[in-house]
């Protein structure tokens, strides 16, 4: 897991802090951040069930599905 040091700074009427290369997530990543006492953890905002449900509808079908042969498995001897 890297460690970098970076500083704040004013943009704005807010404090910002510009994560290096080396830790950065990409340009346009909503992030959660929750601070407990001098502990600062910051990721990527969790998607809701539904948005990921969008997502996933909005995926392109297959052109064709396989189907699984129906075959009869025989029982094990003894139950």
């Amino acid at each position: 897991m890297p460690t970098v040091t970076s500083r704040t700074f004013r943009s704005g009427n807010s404090e910002a802090l510009r994560l290096p290369r080396e830790v950065a997530y990409g340009a346009g990543v909503e992030m959660t951040l929750v601070r407990s006492g001098d502990v600062l953890t910051v990721y990527p905002k969790r998607q809701s069930i539904a948005e990921m449900i969008r997502r996933l509808n909005a995926l392109p079908a297959p052109g064709e599905i396989e189907r699984r042969d129906v075959e009869e498995l025989p029982e094990p001897p003894g139950l």
